[in-house]
């Protein structure tokens, strides 16, 4: 089983690459709680989706502390792969997407994998989740979506953004967009899909991807021919259109093309979306290791 990193993206909100910002006394990112997890869960490749300009600071922090411990790769999320038959605006460098990120790591995927987010914290939990179901032989397309309860994916210092999940019987139905926010004490949510959309009172039990979602490897086949639609039907567009996992992922479903497993876990589920979250999380991580979740030295 491998495992991909979705890596090139850099926080807005948060003010920098928050990828990369420590939360703890040994200089650890988030992603190295990840991976120490996933490989706990038997997790033998990693695959970083990276920005070209990030590849030195990220082989000399996370890199070296890795590579003893598991198989390593990284690739280049940008612009050069795009079919010759579409002109890129000169003026676009940003990348078309999560689905476009994912798809720049087909060359280096050889087994079923798991995708995730760089600046997810997802718990040791849910790697152990998308295992079990990795390790089984997939068809290419058998699919899975690790959901958590969206009141658990919050955060105390501002809205977010979530993708609430659609399921029956277990199997994914469709993945929507919303703006998450708490008014008057109040959870409520917009559709960012719909126009126009109204504020709507919800429980917080709902289940939300925090794209942490595993594939058989044959999926690239429907991703590659899915973004070449997704440039033809956004060909005046291309300056700004974006090819994310969501629609990608719906798309695929409404044609039955693809069949989606949803695991709801119990894990703890921990982000950094604003810089306030940051403390946050490195509280969260020193009380994880005083109950020895984790070691103090999380490479030796």
């Amino acid at each position: 089983m491998e495992l991909v990193v979705l890596a090139g993206g850099i926080g807005s909100r948060f003010g920098g690459l928050k990828q990369l910002s420590p939360v703890d006394g040994e200089g650890n990112f988030i992603l190295d709680f990840s991976i120490f997890d996933a490989i706990k869960a038997g997790f033998n490749k990693v695959v970083f989706v990276i920005k070209e300009e990030n590849y030195k600071i990220f082989k000399e922090t996370i890199g070296n502390r890795i590579e003893k411990y598991i198989k390593t790769a990284y690739v280049f999320q940008n612009n050069d792969n795009i079919p010759e038959s579409f002109n890129v605006p000169k003026e676009r460098s940003k990348p078309f997407g999560t689905a476009h990120a994912l798809l720049a790591a087909e060359k280096d995927i050889d087994e079923n994998f798991l995708v995730i987010n760089a600046d997810d914290f997802y718990g040791r939990e849910a790697f152990f989740d998308g295992a079990n179901f990795l390790k089984n032989k997939l068809s290419e397309n058998e699919s899975l979506m690790i959901c958590y309860k969206l009141k658990e994916t919050l955060s105390d210092s501002g809205n977010v953004k979530r993708g609430i999940c659609s399921e029956e019987k277990g199997i994914l139905q469709k993945i929507e967009e919303h703006e998450i926010s708490l008014i008057d004490k109040n959870l409520v949510a917009r559709s960012l899909e719909k126009e126009p959309s109204q504020w709507k009172n919800i429980i917080g039990n709902e289940l939300v991807s925090m794209n942490m979602i595993g594939f058989n490897k044959d999926i690239f086949k429907y991703i590659s021919k899915g973004f070449e639609e997704f440039l033809e039907e956004n060909k005046e567009e291309l300056s700004t259109a974006e090819y994310f996992l969501p629609s990608m992922i719906n798309k695929l479903i409404s044609e039955k093309k693809l069949f989606m497993k949803v695991i709801k876990t119990d894990s703890k589920w921990q982000g950094i979306t604003f810089k306030e979250d940051l403390e946050n999380f490195k509280n969260f991580i020193k009380n994880e290791k005083i109950s020895q979740k984790y070691p103090k030295k999380l490479w030796n």
